[in-house]
């Protein structure tokens, strides 16, 4: 099993002067769920290199199992600080892809002409496309083999409306993802705030936030082990 894990090179919260970038759970969690299972990982990103941590995601609140545990770990550590640049992935050598969300994602990679590209291939050799939180917002211009939305038609989550009044990002964020979701004919649904939720329709998963991180990566397995 070969597993592409994609992560944001994009570390600016818009003007606020603060700093944004990956979700340390979002990514840990997963790559520890492939891990186990066997799988070998790629970790890309838009700029290569050491891609830019959520600071929030940092704090002591935040901290689970997963990132507990990579926090210990220096080969998922230095692979993190080396991930290859996204424009030389290859669709067609991996099995699935798997983006982690953090805010940074809404920034680059949803108008990212490779990564856009890269998941309408992946998508449509049949292969699993999973993302989680904001990660979601990737999928903002992919478009079926139709011309249509991706997610047209299908069932989908994303970070909530909800949610993201609570961390007081609304106005900052470049788009809302549930909005998003919805204006491209997305099915789209929710859980409880903050409690994990995710869906998949066919060979598409969508979780909602954080804590859906892990159900997400399980579910890919799932979908690559039938």
């Amino acid at each position: 099993m070969n597993i592409l894990l994609v992560v944001t090179s994009h570390d600016q919260l818009g003007n606020t002067g603060h700093k944004t970038g990956f979700w340390l759970e979002e990514f840990a969690a997963p790559y520890y769920v492939f891990k186990d299972a066997g799988a070998t990982l790629t970790l890309a990103s838009p700029a290569g290199g050491q891609p830019p941590l959520d600071p929030k995601s940092d704090e002591p609140s935040a901290q689970t199992e997963a990132t507990e545990r990579f926090k210990k770990d220096a080969e998922a550590q230095k692979a993190l600080a080396h991930t290859v640049k996204l424009d030389t992935i290859v669709a067609a050598d991996y099995d699935a892809v798997f983006y982690p969300g953090g805010h940074g994602p809404l920034w680059d990679l949803a108008e990212d002409k490779t990564s856009i590209a890269l998941i309408e291939n992946f998508y449509a050799a049949g292969k699993p496309v999973a993302a989680v939180c904001h990660a979601p917002g990737v999928l903002r211009h992919t478009k079926a083999a139709n011309g249509e939305p991706l997610v047209q038609g299908k069932k989908v989550a994303g970070f909530t409306n909800t949610e993201e009044a609570a961390v007081q990002l609304t106005d900052i964020v470049p788009f809302l993802v549930e909005d998003m979701l919805k204006q491209n004919g997305g099915h789209y649904s929710k859980g409880a705030d903050w409690q994990p939720y995710v869906v998949t329709d066919g060979n598409l998963i969508t979780g909602q936030n954080p804590a859906s991180s892990e159900p997400a990566a399980q579910e890919l397995l799932k979908l690559l082990k039938k």
